[in-house]
């Protein structure tokens, strides 16, 4: 008997030209990390591939994300009801009267600035990123999840019961709502933790990855590993594997991949993941103009929220980070009538008591007014080109 979440998906997938598959990859169940004990007699290979196939056969049976997209198609317009037409509008009206607010912006940022999170603050509520066990897994020491919403991988590479699953990721929401997207957030991975990233895709089921950040700046600074490349051939990382179905740069040096992902043993169809990457945003800074970031959301309209988390992800993964995530995050709202999203400081404020420091500057806090308003423009004078066409 079909479920009326796969009715649903199917009846989308029949308008949108996204294809979902109807086979199965099985979803891990949670593991208490801190029972597993190791066996001297056994190498740790050999328990990561029982743990794999223990993970495989006791899972519960659930669709992943198939995505069929061009690659040489534009982004699609979305068209406004009349309803969401009126909140673009509000909305559009006040973030306009911001923007020539610069004094009441700067003391915006500034009200943000003061409840940064302390030292002391961060040992108590990050004990686990901080463990020393894991320390070697973050990129920055100063930038890392909170233990009450971290991610946390059933199938670890790191089999120490002390490691906890452990992944320098944060779980991002601003709703309970299923028709706005929910977001990780999490830092460049680093070489020995290319695996447990792709773990976590496949884990939560994340169809959309968005890497706003070069491999290395000013060619000296890496500042995020090359987990994703796969042009010349399937790449495997552990117990999982990676391939390029096609690879696409744009005008705007927006560079998209679409992947499939899956465990090196399985059966089942791999799973597809759309991969963004911009490198053209500066570390600490905003891009020229907005259109890329636009245009990765417009691409992003497609993809149904409630599907998976989608992954976010710069150096750090907080501001560049943080700043797509409310851009993207306000608009939506927006879109869905919650007028409470033009209160950017109330919405990066819950993002920053979810993941540390995110949108990091004042230029980046501009820059998210200035492209929510470039966004909600275009998408009323999408709505009434249309209609002076008829």
């Amino acid at each position: 008997m079909i479920s009326t979440k796969s009715q649903r998906w199917t009846e989308y997938c029949n308008s949108k030209k996204i294809t979902r598959s109807n086979s199965v990859l099985p979803k891990p169940k949670p593991q208490k990390l801190g029972n597993v004990t190791s066996s001297s007699g056994r190498s740790r290979s050999h328990r990561r591939s029982t743990a794999m196939a223990a993970t495989a056969s006791s899972a519960a049976a659930q669709p992943l994300p198939s995505l069929k997209v061009s690659a040489d198609s534009p982004p699609p317009k979305l068209a406004l009801t009349p309803d969401q037409y009126k909140y673009c509008s509000q909305a559009l009206k006040l973030f306009k009267e911001k923007l020539q607010m610069p004094d009441h912006i700067n003391q915006e940022f500034a009200q943000l600035q003061a409840k940064r999170i302390t030292l002391a603050e961060m040992k108590r509520n990050c004990t686990v990123a901080l463990d020393s066990v894991n320390s070697s897994k973050n990129r920055y020491t100063d930038v890392v999840p909170f233990d009450k919403n971290r991610v946390v991988l059933n199938s670890c590479k790191d089999y120490r019961p002390s490691a906890r699953g452990y992944i320098n990721a944060s779980l991002i929401a601003t709703s309970a709502s299923k028709s706005i997207s929910r977001f990780i957030a999490t830092q460049g991975p680093l070489p020995h933790t290319y695996e447990d990233f792709w773990e976590m895709v496949l884990e939560q089921r994340c169809p959309v990855v968005i890497m706003l950040t070069r491999l290395v700046d000013c060619y000296t600074m890496v500042k995020c590993g090359d987990y994703f490349q796969a042009e010349d051939g399937p790449r495997e990382f552990g117990n999982i594997c990676i391939s390029t179905k096609w690879l696409r740069t744009t005008d705007t040096s927006l560079v998209l991949r679409l992947l499939e992902v899956n465990y090196k043993e399985s059966e089942e169809p791999p799973m597809s993941v759309l991969h963004f990457q911009y490198p053209e945003w500066p570390d600490h800074g905003v891009p020229k103009n907005t259109f890329v970031v636009r245009e990765i959301l417009k691409r992003i309209y497609q993809v149904p929220p409630n599907l998976g988390p989608i992954v976010v992800h710069c150096s750090a993964g907080i501001g560049r980070t943080g700043t797509y995530c409310t851009i993207h995050n306000a608009v939506q709202r927006i879109l869905a009538g919650d007028m409470s999203a033009l209160n950017l400081v109330d919405t990066i404020t819950t993002f920053r008591s979810q993941r540390i420091g995110m949108v990091q500057t004042l230029e980046q806090y501009i820059f998210c007014y200035s492209a929510i308003v470039d966004e909600l423009e275009e998408l009323m004078s999408d709505l009434n080109s249309e209609m002076n066409s008829k």
